[in-house]
């Protein structure tokens, strides 16, 4: 793998609906794009899934641009690799910053499979050639949750997930049984509960969740573990799990029946194929989240959902689920509620370069 460049852009896009959590609401998505480019100028790309603020990590676009060019990129030139892999075992010297190392290993995992003129979702073992397409409803309100639900379910998605918080979830979720009742539903809690709240959950159980994500605190494996003894709705782990050894533990420890497994937070392709291959070899279902990314992650994240472990629905949706125009070509389509893996190498889109160009924030180029 002969490294000519790499070229980092910042960009920021606004959302076409506020994208509402407890922990914050966001309207506009900044992201960094990652384009390495070989000495024989094919390009591969990888997205930072960081975001502005570090309300989902400790991650934000600034840190993990400081982390690119000044830490991540020149040891890249310091030490070159010949395979993607390699990157994780070169990056391991460094601590956590799992969403700026994903940005650049998932470009180079691209380039690989472009210069073997190959899929990537082949390239790592992928074997669906379509993926199951599931959905997020972020709002306060329960009349525009009904609506968006109304909405996702004519367009085909075959899952839909929804925010809770203490203040906003018995009720919340009794009013959409009431309306769907057979409809396949998970709760996102984003740590917004603690043990106290037990006999709460317990209660979210007459509602027949697919699961509930990450209900106590972002890097708790203990205390799931003993709530998941308390409730009969699986528990799906998603912040906790940042390495294939977070994966491990609180499998053997039985904090959850679900991992959420995405690219950005275990620090790239090959840790989420460890933490895929863990759980597949222990029965434990796994999904591909979202992190309202643009369409370079997305189509990683279809990539990485066409592995035979990835049994439930991701938040894959479609590109204009989020953006009036996407930055890749073409769009990411959900048809029947399924979206088609690409055969073409690499991540199978090519890239919008007038929309990269209107929503240019900074670029910087780095020649090797």
């Amino acid at each position: 793998m002969k490294i000519a460049s790499i070229e980092l852009y910042v960009i920021r896009m606004p959302l076409k609906s506020p994208f509402l959590t407890h922990l914050g609401t966001v309207e506009d998505r900044e992201g960094i794009i990652v384009k390495v480019t070989n000495t024989d100028g094919l390009s591969g790309f990888g997205e930072g899934v960081a975001f502005s603020t570090p309300w989902y990590t400790e991650e934000t676009v600034e840190t993990s641009l400081h982390m690119l060019k000044d830490i991540l990129i020149p040891l890249l030139q310091k030490h070159p690799i010949n395979r993607p892999e390699e990157a994780s075992h070169l990056f391991s010297s460094i601590r956590r910053n799992n969403m700026a190392k994903a940005a650049l290993e998932t470009a180079l995992w691209d380039l690989d499979a472009k210069s073997h003129s190959e899929p990537l979702s082949k390239m790592i073992g992928g074997t669906r050639e379509i993926i199951a397409s599931g959905v997020v409803v972020a709002t306060d309100s329960t009349a525009k949750a009904l609506q968006q639900i109304e909405q996702y379910i004519e367009e085909g998605y075959q899952r839909v997930k929804v925010k809770i918080n203490p203040n906003q979830d018995y009720s919340f979720l009794a009013e959409i049984r009431r309306h769907y009742p057979d409809l396949p539903l998970m709760a996102d809690a984003n740590s917004a509960y603690t043990l106290k709240d037990i006999d709460h959950l317990k209660a979210l159980d007459e509602f027949n969740l697919m699961m509930i994500e990450q209900p106590l605190a972002h890097d708790d494996i203990i205390e799931h573990a003993v709530l998941q003894k308390e409730i009969q709705t699986p528990i799906c782990l998603d912040e906790s799990i940042s390495s294939f050894d977070d994966a491990r533990k609180a499998i053997e420890f039985g904090s959850c029946k679900v991992i959420n497994i995405k690219v950005g937070r275990v620090g790239g392709l090959y840790e989420a194929k460890r933490i895929h291959d863990y759980c597949y070899e222990k029965r434990i279902p796994v999904w591909c989240g979202g992190m309202i990314e643009f369409g370079i992650s997305r189509a990683h994240n279809i990539a990485l959902a066409s592995l035979p472990g990835f049994s439930i629905p991701g938040d894959i949706s479609g590109s204009s689920r989020f953006w009036e125009e996407d930055i890749i070509a073409p769009d990411v389509t959900v048809e029947n509620g399924n979206i088609t893996v690409p055969k073409a190498p690499g991540i199978g889109f090519e890239i919008n370069e007038k929309r990269l160009q209107e929503t240019l924030l900074s670029k910087r180029k780095f020649v090797f």
